[in-house]
């Protein structure tokens, strides 16, 4: 990457003398930026080319401080957990983010693509660098944190669907594990400290907050007190697992309707892996 864009004068390249993380490197950017507007683009991340015009489109009303794009797996067609994961991500965008930015509040803008209003991260550096959790500074939930201090200034948050950007997933099981680990990790935290900010938001938010906090939460005692019920009584919980698989196909129905592609239907397969696997490791 340096030697290609080292000396096109249309470039800027910033060597950092050490590995310091995504936060410190998206803040020496920033704080060498010039523009009115600032992308964040991972690095296994490509946008489609009409992506910043798309984006820019959003930013040009002044309440609004952040925007992110429609993830994409890239490598969709590499396993069969690449291909549950990219229909994670459409679900994710297009109804979780749909739905928030419709009552004018993403709770996070993920970081293969997002555009910050570069004065609002220039009010907001000092208090993004400086987070620390457990008395270290922190090393993870960068993209939750920065939208919930976008919030917390008074900007609204957006999502684009038609601004595409393709990312590579994880295509073994362990680094999606340890991924989402991460992610719950962010959730939980940054949930807490912006649950202040909740009051003076729509009301949605605030059911869908608690949802995505409480729904895990509920499913992982269901599934308890039915592996209980087998234990002790020898008695198979049916009306706990009709109960799962019924939600499920609603889900993935719906889904498999809006996107207008039957492939939705096997995102029934992430169930399992939910329960045996991700709510066990989120605890």
């Amino acid at each position: 990457v340096h030697a290609s864009y080292a000396y096109d004068p249309r470039f800027s390249v910033i060597l950092l003398p050490s590995n310091v993380g995504k936060r410190k490197a998206q803040i020496a950017a920033i704080r060498r930026s010039f523009g009115d507007l600032v992308l964040n683009v991972d690095s296994d991340t490509e946008i489609a080319p009409d992506v910043v015009s798309k984006l820019v489109c959003k930013m040009q009303d002044p309440a609004v401080g952040a925007a992110m794009g429609q993830l994409t797996a890239s490598n969709r067609n590499d396993s069969w957990l690449t291909r549950l994961i990219d229909m994670e991500y459409w679900l994710a965008c297009n109804e979780e983010r749909a739905a928030q930015t419709r009552f004018g509040a993403v709770m996070c803008c993920c970081g293969p693509c997002a555009m910050y209003r570069r004065s609002a991260l220039m009010l907001l550096l000092d208090q993004y660098e400086t987070q620390f959790f457990r008395g270290k500074p922190s090393d993870f939930g960068e993209d939750r944190h920065l939208t919930i201090l976008m919030l917390k200034a008074g900007f609204r948050t957006e999502y684009v669907p038609d601004a595409i950007a393709a990312t590579v997933v994880p295509d073994r099981l362990l680094p999606y594990l340890r991924q989402q680990l991460r992610w719950a990790r962010s959730t939980y935290r940054d949930t807490l400290l912006g649950l202040h900010l909740l009051p003076g938001l729509d009301r949605y938010l605030t059911l869908d907050v608690l949802g995505q906090n409480l729904g895990p939460l509920l499913l992982a005692i269901s599934s308890i007190a039915a592996l209980a019920q087998l234990a002790l009584t020898d008695s198979v919980p049916w009306w706990t697992g009709l109960t799962i698989v019924a939600m499920t196909m609603i889900r993935c129905s719906v889904a498999a309707l809006r996107a207008g592609e039957l492939r939705f239907l096997g995102f029934s397969l992430h169930t399992p892996i939910n329960i045996f696997l991700l709510l066990p490791m989120k605890v």
